[in-house]
C-alpha cells in the first residue's frame, strides 16, 4: 500500500507541477524560465510515478490488493508527462528563432508596437540574414500571398482575417497598408507581435505578415504556425 501510493503521489505531484507552470507564469508569479523548468520537472515527476507504479505491477509481491492504485500511477504520471514531453520534442524540430516573416529580404516593419516592446528582451528590429536562413529551411511554404483585389479592398480582407485569430489589434492604418496586433499565448501567456503589410502590385495586392516573440530564443515554431494560420483564413473566399 505505501509504494503503492508514493508512486501515485509522485504522479499527482507531476500534475502539480504542470498545473503551476503555465497560470503561475502568466499571474507574473515567476520568470517564464521557471515555468519552463518546473513543466520540465513535471516530465521527470511523471515518469517517476509510472515507473514506479510499472515495476510494482511487475512484482506479484508488490501488487496484490494494489493494482488499481498502481495502474493508475501508471495512466496518470504517463498522462502527464506526454504533453511537455511532445512540446520539448517540437521544439528540438525547428530552428532556434523566434521572428518569422512572409519577406525575409524586406520584412514589415513595427511601428506602433514599439513603445509596447521597450522592455522587452527581444528587440523590435528584424533578427537578420542567419534567422531569414533558417527560416527558409524551415519553412519554406511561408511566402508573400497576391490577392487579385485593389489594395483597399485587400486591406479590408486582410483586417478582417486579423480581427478573426482573436489577436488584440494594435493599429489599423489603411493609408500605409499596415495592421498591427498582438497574440497571447495560452498556456504561458507569451505575448508575440504581429505586423501585416499590404501593398498595390501590378493591379492586384501582395499581402507580407511577420511574427516576432517577445521573450525566449526559440519560440516552438509558435509564429510560424500563426503565420500560416492567418494566410490560409486569408485564402478562404469571401462570403
Amino acid at each position: 500500500m505505501k509504494i503503492a501510493r508514493i508512486a501515485t503521489l509522485i504522479a499527482v505531484l507531476a500534475g502539480l507541477l504542470l498545473l503551476a507552470s503555465g497560470p503561475g507564469t502568466r499571474l507574473g508569479l515567476w520568470d517564464f524560465r521557471t515555468g519552463i523548468s518546473l513543466m520540465r520537472w513535471a516530465v521527470y515527476a511523471g515518469l517517476a510515478g509510472a515507473g514506479l507504479g510499472a515495476l510494482c505491477l511487475l512484482v506479484p509481491r508488490l501488487r496484490r490488493g494494489q493494482a488499481a492504485w498502481l495502474a493508475c500511477a501508471v495512466a496518470l504520471g504517463l498522462g502527464l508527462a506526454y504533453g511537455p514531453w511532445q512540446a520539448q520534442r517540437l521544439a528540438r524540430s525547428v530552428p532556434p528563432i523566434h521572428d518569422i516573416t512572409t519577406d525575409t529580404l524586406d520584412p514589415p516593419a513595427f511601428v506602433a508596437i514599439l513603445p509596447l516592446r521597450a522592455d522587452a528582451p527581444n528587440p523590435p528590429e528584424y533578427a537578420g540574414a542567419e534567422t531569414a536562413e533558417q527560416q527558409r529551411a524551415a519553412y519554406p511554404e511561408l511566402q508573400p500571398l497576391r490577392l487579385e483585389l485593389a489594395p483597399a479592398q485587400a486591406f479590408q480582407r486582410a483586417e478582417a482575417a486579423a480581427r478573426s485569430q482573436g489577436w488584440e489589434i494594435v493599429a489599423v492604418e489603411p493609408l500605409a497598408g499596415r495592421i498591427e496586433a498582438t497574440a497571447t499565448t495560452l498556456w504561458f501567456g507569451f505575448k508575440d507581435d504581429v505586423v501585416i503589410r499590404v501593398r498595390g502590385s501590378d493591379g492586384a495586392s501582395v499581402v507580407d505578415l511577420r511574427s516576432k516573440s517577445r521573450v525566449g530564443r526559440s519560440d516552438v515554431g509558435a509564429n510560424a504556425a500563426r503565420i500560416r494560420a492567418y494566410l490560409d483564413e486569408l485564402r478562404k473566399p469571401a462570403p
